[in-house]
């Protein structure tokens, strides 16, 4: 933990560093870039960059590796990372593991990934740490639970949803710990109130059953459904379309059960399918009708979850 520190301690230096390189043509180049002119934002990057500004190299690196302004090129993308990594910059150590990991740009190789994983974790990113703890939990060749476990901390109190949902799983299944709802509940909290869908719907779950909360709360299921609902969870649509179609939590309301489940049907789920033709049966042409309107209409609100 020390070294770790000392490292988080080094990257704040470096980004302090950054900060007296900012201004001027890279600011410009900013402003470019947010406009849709990338072209431009490479063309008063890339002097930066090629000076040894690791931020000019990361923004040269992810332009490539998009393509934005120029045909989509890991390899270059990687070259860009690579140079900024090794100036000690946590997110080019980051990216750089992550082509890797997958073998776009440079031959796939996983020892390397870790090795710019672990970097880039030691350095203070919470995407790196999170990645490690993904890693030592699906290959145990790499590292142990415990391992995992220890990065997912680090990661989640950095407030990284994705490794406090990952806790959250852990607590409520007691993989690697004892198990905990209450645990699980608190980290899962903190998770779906950054936005984190399937932390939503699992602590629907939670309160629809009486897990890890003070009581059984149907009200409270309902909320956290909708919100995993709103940004296209097919589970929660499902979920909260019965609670709509029996009344927990919420007055009854077919009309929105029936929508519901159109939306969850059309997104593959099958039970979902089933439940909507046999909710069909009990309902008006009208009501039908005003249920498919409603799906029709509806969007996701499209955000993802780390």
């Amino acid at each position: 933990m020390k070294s770790i520190l000392t490292a988080l301690a080094a990257a704040l230096l470096l980004s302090l560093h950054i900060s007296t390189l900012a201004g001027g043509p890279f600011d410009d180049a900013v402003a470019a870039y947010d406009k849709g002119d990338y072209k431009s934002a490479l063309q008063l990057w890339r002097p930066l960059a090629e000076q040894g500004d690791p931020v000019a190299q990361i923004r040269i690196g992810g332009l490539y590796a998009d393509g934005d302004g120029v045909p989509r090129d890991y390899l270059e993308a990687s070259k860009w990372f690579r140079r900024a990594a090794e100036l000690g910059s946590a997110r080019a150590q980051f990216n750089l593991g992550s082509l890797y990991y997958s073998g776009q740009g440079v031959a796939q190789n996983f020892t390397e990934a870790i090795k710019w994983y672990r970097l880039a974790a030691e350095n203070g990113s919470a995407d790196a740490q999170f990645k490690l703890g993904a890693i030592y939990v699906e290959d145990r060749r790499s590292g142990s639970v415990a391992e995992a476990l220890d990065w997912y901390r680090l990661a989640a109190a950095q407030g990284h949803p994705g490794a406090q949902f990952a806790l959250a799983l852990h607590y409520a299944k007691g993989h690697g710990v004892h198990q905990d709802d209450g645990e699980a509940v608190r980290w899962a909290t903190l998770a779906a109130h950054q936005g984190h869908m399937i932390a939503q719907y699992n602590l629907g779950i939670m309160y629809a059953a009486g897990r890890g909360v003070e009581r059984r709360d149907d009200v409270q299921a309902a909320k956290w459904y909708g919100l995993s609902a709103q940004q296209g969870y097919t589970l929660a649509q499902s979920s909260l379309a019965l609670q709509y179609k029996l009344g927990l939590g919420m007055a009854r309301d077919p009309i929105q059960a029936l929508m519901w489940l159109t939306i969850a049907a059309r997104q593959g789920d099958t039970k979902a399918a089933a439940e909507r033709d046999n909710l069909t049966l009990s309902m008006t042409p009208v009501e039908i009708a005003e249920a498919q309107k409603l799906a029709r209409e509806w969007k996701s609100a499209g955000r993802k979850s780390p």
